[in-house]
């Protein structure tokens, strides 16, 4: 058992003090995306519990914020897209709101975003069960419009997530200290975030690998996903093992936060999506 792990089995979560120590403790230890993706799924989803984390970090490079979305259950193209883009109205709106509130935490209601162009995607929110979008940031010291950073969390809980919005503003320096070392540290290892390291062939995971993959990121079990499949639980832990070595995974969090990067849990177009039980590499 990890240092981690020992941590999550002895944490209180009916101590919200404790659980933010515990959270901030568990960031320092943060450094990849997968690590990310599996900290807010536990020590900061105990905390604000959501099932879709947007982060956003100011590139100088590009000179505009790069976002990156994770999400424990899949979401409609045309909101991943919209999430995904620091251009986009929906991203624009959400950080236009954070800044009309003087940079604290805030609650957005989804049904108030009333923009025509934003119809679609307000629609694929709620089909979502998305209700409410919690969004912080931080700016420069003095500069509120120079964002550094951009985080909007989103739960089908949406009062749940409004009644802990304040404890954003607590964990903030948290993660965003969390996602800036990992942009750091995924520039320095040369895989740039979401690009694929050149070790991993995305041709080499089967059509029934990608499916597991989405069941694995909503975490089922081996069991649910052979009930769900009508296969057996062991070819289930078959096609697991297969999928942490084609993707140099450790474990099924580091599989799922590398499949996201590889964009493997998007929706299939086409021809793919007849072929969808087919055990057949992608191309």
């Amino acid at each position: 058992m990890t240092h981690n792990d020992a941590l999550a089995v002895t944490l209180n979560p009916s101590d919200p003090v404790e659980a933010i120590v515990r959270a901030a403790e568990s960031a320092l230890n943060v450094r990849r995306r997968y690590q990310f993706f599996v900290w807010t799924q536990s020590y900061l989803g105990r905390l604000i519990p959501h099932q879709l984390a947007v982060c956003g970090s100011y590139d100088r490079a590009s000179r505009e914020l790069l976002f990156d979305v994770f999400n424990s259950f899949g979401l409609e193209p045309v909101l991943m897209d919209a999430l995904g883009d620091a251009r986009s109205l929906l991203m624009r709106h959400l950080q236009g709101c954070w800044l009309e509130a003087r940079c604290r935490p805030t609650i957005v209601a989804t049904a108030e975003l009333s923009f025509a162009s934003l119809g679609t995607v307000r629609d694929a929110l709620l089909a979502a069960q998305f209700e409410k979008i919690l969004v912080h940031g931080m700016s420069r010291p003095q500069r509120p419009q120079e964002i550094e950073s951009f985080f909007a969390f989103a739960a089908q809980d949406g009062a749940a997530l409004a009644a802990h919005a304040a404890r954003l503003e607590l964990l903030l320096p948290h993660v965003h200290g969390a996602w800036q070392r990992v942009q750091a540290v995924e520039r320095d290892v040369g895989t740039g975030g979401a690009a694929v390291p050149p070790s991993i062939k995305v041709g080499g995971v089967t059509q029934r690998e990608r499916e597991i993959l989405t069941w694995l990121r909503e975490g089922k079990s081996n069991q649910q996903i052979a009930e769900q499949l009508g296969i057996s639980a062991l070819t289930v832990k078959n096609h697991v093992q297969k999928i942490l070595r084609k993707l140099g995974a450790a474990n099924r969090a580091q599989a799922v936060a590398q499949a996201m990067s590889l964009q493997l849990l998007e929706s299939m177009p086409g021809a793919q999506a007849a072929a969808r039980r087919r055990d057949v590499p992608l191309t």
